[in-house]
């Protein structure tokens, strides 16, 4: 009987509070999986064995028999090779991906067809951002009869739980070139580049943010069809995200391509905890409606960004566990919308939705 839910990277920052609340919610048959088998088997003590310990090297060959019982594989590591994911295909077990390196969940979107030949269904973009960002530009697009195109901010607390994976892929992305699109024509663009002024509201301000390669913005041109989408990153300290700008406009990120250089600034930002832990994700879409030019504005407000992502990786992981969905490969937004998670996540965090300026309703 495939009932097992397997959370690689179990006791990391995020993957640990999924395993503990779909501990609670599937006693006995969450595991905390990883290449250290120490780690897991603490959590699992931790938890009074509702979650239990699996050691799991994902870089190396899977033996089959690995995923016989696993009914949902949720990996929150970051992959460069899709093999793993598709030994999750062919055995038949459903997949949740909490990461954001477009480059891969595109290699992972090319094995649609493997996974709807075994039944599995693969649900990509979960999180913060991806996640909620996509949901939210979901949100926005609906409230328009046509959506010419959508901005996403997003603002990051520096004094909050920071998961190592999460540190190593924003240090890497600091120095990169990639590729959006803007009226229907891909554009290469750079990090820490093209800084804009978004309003995050009355709490966190105005602040500057700076262009960044999350995924989001490759995947909704695709899913939402929409000419033009684009996203910016900022922290919660003004200061910090205008030094991040001038080291990129003197060169100095090219220093991190030393590994040793890489992996200081990685310890450096581990130990950084300064300011408030709030964060916040703003959707910026314009369009057309009712035959005029219109603009809508979502923003959401929370603490803890790493929670955050853990609680819609639970609510995902949740519903795939126990419904049906679509076989294949899909991103969170074209098997979920905002109103789906409405009863946990208004209890997480604050929503507000604007059309022409006029606030409306939780939608």
């Amino acid at each position: 009987m495939k009932n097992k839910i397997i959370v690689v990277g179990g006791y990391g920052c995020v993957g640990k509070t999924i395993c503990k609340e779909l501990g609670e919610k599937f006693p006995g048959v969450v595991y905390a999986a990883g290449r250290n088998l120490e780690r897991a088997e603490q959590l699992s003590r931790e938890t009074d064995g509702k979650v239990k310990s699996l050691q799991l090297d994902i870089q190396e060959a899977v033996h089959p028999d690995a995923l016989d019982q696993a009914r949902l594989v949720i990996m929150c590591l970051d992959q460069t090779n899709s093999g793993f994911v598709r030994s999750c295909f062919q055995s038949g077990t459903h997949y949740i991906d909490v990461s954001a390196n477009g480059r891969f969940l595109n290699q992972v979107e090319q094995w649609s067809t493997e996974a709807e030949k075994n039944r599995a269904t693969a649900v990509l973009s979960v999180g913060l951002a991806p996640g909620l960002t996509n949901l939210l530009a979901l949100q926005a697009q609906k409230l328009l009869d046509q959506a010419e195109s959508i901005e996403l901010s997003i603002l990051l607390s520096l004094g909050g739980r920071h998961g190592k994976a999460a540190i190593e892929w924003t240090i890497d992305n600091l120095n990169t070139s990639f590729s959006i699109t803007e009226n229907n024509r891909q554009v290469t663009v750079n990090s820490f580049t093209d800084g804009k002024i978004v309003d995050f509201g009355a709490i966190l301000g105005r602040k500057k943010a700076y262009r960044f390669p999350f995924s989001d913005q490759q995947t909704l041109v695709r899913t939402l069809e929409v000419p033009s989408v684009s996203t910016r990153l900022c922290f919660d300290s003004a200061v910090a995200t205008a030094f991040m700008s001038g080291l990129r406009k003197i060169g100095a990120f090219r220093l991190l391509q030393v590994h040793r250089i890489r992996n200081a600034m990685i310890r450096s930002f581990e130990q950084l905890h300064f300011g408030g832990d709030q964060f916040a994700v703003k959707v910026d879409a314009w369009g057309r409606k009712g035959g005029k030019d219109a603009a809508v504005e979502c923003l959401l407000q929370g603490k803890d960004q790493s929670n955050m992502t853990a609680k819609v990786a639970v609510c995902v992981a949740d519903a795939l566990y126990s419904q049906v969905f679509p076989h294949g490969v899909y991103h969170i937004e074209q098997l979920f919308e905002l109103k789906s998670m409405q009863d946990w996540l208004q209890q997480e965090a604050s929503i507000e939705i604007r059309i022409d300026g006029v606030q409306l309703g939780y939608v």
